[in-house]
């Protein structure tokens, strides 16, 4: 009997040929022809039965001097909307608008007003258009807007350095008292490094929903928020996973460029809020985030307990974790956008979330190899210290 051979299914070539890319195209092809009907025909829907929809918000109301209100405003609406008239203070007001008085589909504008406000006393904005739709902006307290000069320029620097570099540096200056802390001691150091992790991580996650909220609807900012704080979490966890375990120093830099993120936001929150004259940063705040930060110099040290790195790896640490409070600063007060708060704030919250998964992973190493629990008293006390002593020190510093 003859043996009858069979050869081997041949696999479909995966090679880009030019009808591969045909089919590829097919579809999309096909997808530009609908849209095209609909534009073309409206599908069913015209002018006559269709109300137009109008959202126009007041970004910011700057008062740049003496007698001069300027109103900066974003269309998040599906159509075009004219600005007809604008009351302040319930009085109509002639203005000016550039750079024209319809604003487009997420179009930019400015509204200047020629109007005598009072220094303290708050002011009522409502902008009427073609329409007959009103929306509303108010002053909460009348202060000349800041605007850009050098002594600005430092005193925003100075006061980004308290807040952002000193407490990081005196926190790193822990580092020869935890070098004499034995392995307990050091676990409960990490453990409240997640602590004061979870707490910043919560914290800046709420921070960019509220600036999300302010957001024009078109801009979808609460989704936003969560996809970019997810989508950083992954991608730096993909990038750990091609590189394996971390040394000790890598996790003490993660620590430092997340709590950097969030230094970032938070600078941005004091410089808007100083240029709007909605908080008076005095000796007594400044202490205060000096207090509430202190801490997280520890949670950078904390890693490298058991290694003595050269003095330029502290200073470079400490700079990472600090120095962007001074680049908020000043772009808040110079040039706040609330979209770009969002984005920065959002991805911040994603580096704090998965520096929390690293340091976690260390706890996690260190308690399988000793065959010990995870979760101990010590660790416990540890993880719950690091929160409550950033949420005391967070009464502190509410801007």
């Amino acid at each position: 009997m003859s043996e009858i051979t069979q050869e081997p299914p041949r696999l479909a070539s995966t090679g880009w040929r030019l009808g591969h890319v045909l089919l590829a195209l097919l579809p999309l092809l096909g997808l530009g022809i609908v849209i095209a009907l609909i534009v073309m025909t409206g599908a069913g829907l015209t002018p006559s039965n269709l109300p137009p929809f109008e959202e126009l918000t007041i970004q910011r109301i700057v008062l740049p001097e003496p007698g001069h209100m300027r109103v900066e405003l974003v269309n998040g609406g599906p159509d075009p909307v004219t600005v007809a008239q604008v009351l302040v203070d319930d009085a109509f007001w002639q203005f000016t608008m550039e750079p024209q008085q319809t604003v487009p589909r997420l179009g930019q504008a400015t509204i200047h007003l020629a109007y005598p406000w009072v220094e303290g006393e708050a002011h009522a904005v409502r902008l009427l258009t073609s329409t007959g739709v009103t929306f509303d902006g108010e002053v909460p307290l009348a202060v000349a807007t800041p605007g850009f000069s050098w002594e600005l320029f430092l005193r925003y620097a100075l006061l980004g350095f308290y807040v952002g570099v000193v407490p990081v540096a005196l926190g790193l200056a822990w580092h020869p008292f935890l070098r004499q802390m034995g392995r307990t001691g050091l676990n409960v150091i990490l453990s409240l490094t997640v602590g004061l992790l979870v707490f910043l991580f919560i914290d800046t996650l709420l921070e960019a929903l509220e600036v999300a909220a302010t957001l024009p609807g078109a801009f979808s900012g609460q989704p936003l928020v969560w996809m970019l704080t997810l989508l950083t979490t992954l991608a730096l966890l993909a990038v750990g996973g091609r590189r394996g375990d971390r040394s000790r120093l890598a996790v003490a830099t993660m620590i430092a460029f997340g709590i950097g993120l969030h230094n970032l936001g938070e600078g941005l929150a004091i410089g808007a809020a100083l240029a709007a004259g909605e908080a008076a940063l005095g000796t007594f705040l400044v202490i205060g985030f000096t207090l509430h930060n202190i801490t997280e110099g520890i949670g950078i040290a904390a890693p490298l307990a058991q290694e003595r790195p050269p003095l330029r790896q502290f200073i470079a640490l400490g700079a990472l974790a600090g120095a962007p409070a001074i680049l908020g600063t000043w772009i808040g007060g110079f040039a706040y956008s609330p979209l770009l708060t969002t984005v920065f704030m959002a991805i911040g919250a994603g580096a704090i979330l998965q520096v929390i998964w690293e340091v976690g992973r260390m706890l996690v190493r260190d308690a399988q190899r000793h065959q010990e629990p995870l979760v101990s008293w010590p660790t416990f006390a540890g993880l719950t210290l690091g929160i409550a002593i950033m949420y005391a020190t967070a009464l502190l510093v509410t801007v």
